[in-house]
């Protein structure tokens, strides 16, 4: 008797089933941190900072990439000015977050003393290769106390969005490759331009810097307004936003994140300008109120704690704020 012929459908279903696999398992994550600002520095340039984790790109060292190995939560890559002359440094998620390796050792609550000596400690175990001479910084001048337990100063936003292997292995390759050499500028060169490079290596000439708002700075919360405007057009970016509160104990709540604009209508330097120039501090005003508001809506976000991290580090899930990216 003839074997029976396989429907034509059942190769093509197979391959598809495969295809779908594969593309599922080659998803991972990214997420643009917002940093909010905080103490005397965040008082008089409230603008923050920001930074980039990658689910499946560990730090081997603070300037070297690799791919992570299973079980390993990824790495938090951003730009400072001047730590040991790099123009960039890595770190593991939680000692970015918390300055420890385990969620279960992050306190409630610490009083400066304690953070300065989780600081410490993670410092001398981790961070000789950075050099001896790297300071530690203070409130004016920043060192590499900025990267390590930045949760214990301010509250911080997640937004999350997919990235491929073959993306996150280039990535790797092109910084790793790179000359990695302080060119720090606060104007132009700064950690938000910084983020806003690695954003167009993943999402290709969207990530513009315009004239207006803000004279063509670059600010953190102006990049994550862009990337959720473009999340918005493009659905496949898989976009959620996470909230990461401040540890209490250590200093002052933190203030939330303005561009150039609502930085000098909040903080009353728009006072002195229009004695200099009506005509100047008109001009502010009105980039604030046509282009410089960038609304989040980050009122109703998923909260993450420091042992519940699965939705940032894994794929979880979380919602686009309503609103957020909406047009103005």
């Amino acid at each position: 008797m003839p074997l029976m012929r396989a429907p034509r459908a059942v190769p093509f279903l197979m391959a598809l089933a495969l295809v779908l696999l594969v593309c599922q398992t080659g998803h991972a994550q990214a997420a643009l941190l917002m940093d909010e600002p905080f103490g005397f520095f965040g008082f008089l340039n409230p603008t923050g900072h920001d930074a980039i984790y990658f689910q499946r790109i560990c730090a081997e060292t603070p300037v070297k990439l690799r791919r992570c190995a299973p079980g390993e939560d990824g790495a938090v890559i951003t730009r400072y000015q001047g730590i040991a002359h790099y123009d960039w440094i890595a770190m593991p998620l939680l000692p970015y977050l918390y300055a420890v390796d385990s969620g279960s050792e992050v306190p409630t609550r610490a009083d400066r003393k304690a953070v300065t000596d989780l600081r410490d400690k993670y410092h001398e175990a981790h961070l000789a290769s950075l050099g001896k001479g790297v300071p530690r910084g203070g409130n004016v001048k920043r060192g590499w106390s900025q990267f390590v337990g930045v949760a214990y100063d301010r509250r911080i936003y997640a937004f999350r969005f997919a990235t491929t292997e073959a993306q996150d292995d280039a990535l790797i390759a092109q910084m790793n490759a790179g000359e990695n050499r302080s060119r720090f500028n606060l104007l132009y060169r700064n950690c938000a331009d910084f983020n806003r490079g690695i954003l167009n290596f993943y999402f290709p000439r969207t990530f513009q810097r315009s004239i207006l708002p803000d004279a063509g700075i670059t600010t953190p919360r102006q990049v994550t307004y862009k990337l959720l405007r473009y999340a918005r057009e493009h659905p496949e970016t898989q976009l959620a936003v996470f909230d990461i509160p401040q540890v209490p104990g250590n200093r002052n709540r933190s203030r939330s994140n303005k561009s150039i604009v609502q930085s000098l209508i909040t903080s009353g330097y728009v006072v002195p300008l229009a004695f200099i120039s009506p005509y100047i501090a008109g001009g502010v005003i009105v980039d604030y109120l046509v282009w410089g508001r960038y609304p989040l809506g980050l009122k109703h976000v998923q909260v993450l704690t420091p042992e519940k991290m699965e939705s940032l580090t894994l794929s979880g899930s979380g919602e686009v704020p309503r609103g957020a990216g909406a047009p103005l």
